[in-house]
């Protein structure tokens, strides 16, 4: 990973300031703040629990927090700290804290930190037991040294906590062997007991681009499903799903989209994926392929084997980003970012049609200082809006309401 490239990503997109008042949604941020309070956050991911509580774990000051809130995100509990000290985070565009919570109100966190300045990584995770008030002692999600990064978490319908992240394990044998060793391997791991122990870390493809988020979700019962920038023949970057039998057993890789970005670097822009009800795959990714630029949208109705034709998001002269989709049982979700030289703009777009047709773009909030990425989160009966800003600092904003 070339440090540079990494940094001009970053400033372009204008991706790490994010702020909060003092636990209320109202409040923005101080011009300094190193703080691990959630004013100060650069990164904030949403989850409920099952009787309606709003969880959110944030990273600040070098520190990864958890809070909960009974009114909508209006007011919040006071934070737990997760670390006990100050960690070197993960910091890139596509890094932030996973959280998923179970039946029994069960927490499991997991985050990644830099272990020195060539980006190698280390996944850590922990629980909660106790319904946040504490968490254990924070533990590496594989004994092995090499480097892991952009993991993902979800949750079974049995309580089982399924983890994906990427590893640069296999290019040690690769450079022993004297052979060349591209991107990294999508590595995964799942947890029985709620997330305080995971099984060995298994290898699920190899090779993949080493430096995007992965998009994580549930095709059925025992059968998670994963989408991740692939490095095809050639070089090119482009994005597969796979979908795996038990959360034991890969499937086959299929190819989302012939975008053919040949691309010897790391885009740091991954894709969003959301299984409906139905069984439905809706997913929607950023390429700058030689066949197709900008955000895309497409969905499969026979479990990833083959996809629509990607259908173009958003404004192209606006530099859409970001984008996030969320299927529910009556309508899908989508929402991404766009910048039009002075502010910065959440847009959306639904479909009550699952997919087929989308209603035209709206605009549903914006800030005029920099954000995060723009998520969704739902209770399982209101999709919300989730976006961290530094001038109004943290929205949970419900998706009918806007205007």
């Amino acid at each position: 990973m070339v440090r540079s490239g990494l940094l001009g990503i970053l400033a372009l997109a204008c991706l790490q300031g994010a702020a909060h008042g003092q636990m209320h949604g109202q409040h923005a941020s101080e011009a300094a703040c190193e703080e691990p309070m959630l004013r100060c956050a650069t990164k904030a991911t949403p989850a409920f629990g099952h009787d309606g509580t709003l969880w959110l774990v944030w990273m600040a000051g070098g520190q990864v927090s958890v809070a909960n809130s009974h009114d909508a995100g209006h007011t919040f509990s006071a934070p737990v700290q997760v670390t006990a000290r100050g960690l070197n985070l993960d910091w890139g565009p596509d890094a932030r804290p996973k959280i998923v919570v179970d039946r029994q109100g069960g927490i499991a966190l997991a985050f990644a930190t830099f272990r020195d300045e060539a980006f190698n990584g280390q996944v850590l995770y922990t629980r909660s037991a106790d319904g946040g008030k504490s968490f254990a002692e924070l533990r590496p999600i594989t004994a092995n040294n090499e480097s892991q990064r952009f993991e993902a978490l979800a949750l079974d319908q049995d309580g089982t906590v399924f983890a994906a992240w990427l590893d640069k394990r296999n290019r040690v044998p690769a450079k022993q062997a004297g052979q060349k060793y591209d991107g990294a391997g999508l590595f995964f791991a799942s947890s029985r007991d709620g997330g305080a122990t995971y099984a060995e870390a298994r290898l699920a493809h190899d090779n993949t681009c080493e430096c995007c988020r992965l998009g994580l979700a549930f095709a059925a019962a025992g059968r998670p499903v994963v989408i991740f920038r692939n490095i095809f023949e050639g070089g090119v970057r482009d994005h597969a799903v796979m979908t795996f039998t038990d959360v034991s057993t890969p499937g086959e890789i299929h190819r989302v989209s012939n975008d053919d970005w040949q691309i010897n670097a790391c885009p740091h822009h991954g894709p969003s994926l959301t299984v409906a009800p139905n069984g439905t795959y809706h997913v929607a990714w950023y390429t700058n392929g030689k066949a197709r630029k900008g955000l895309f949208y497409a969905h499969s109705r026979d479990e990833g084997r083959t996809f629509s034709a990607p259908m173009a998001v958003g404004r192209p002269d606006r530099n859409p980003a970001r984008p996030f989709v969320l299927a529910g049982a009556a309508e899908t979700v989508m929402v991404w970012k766009e910048f039009d030289g002075e502010k910065t703009t959440v847009q959306m777009m639904i479909s009550r049609d699952d997919g087929a047709t989308w209603s035209p773009p709206k605009t549903i909030s914006s800030t005029t200082d920099t954000s995060d990425h723009p998520l969704l989160v739902s209770n399982g009966r209101q999709s919300y809006l989730s976006w961290m800003t530094k001038a109004d600092g943290y929205r949970l904003m419900p998706i009918e309401d806007q205007p």
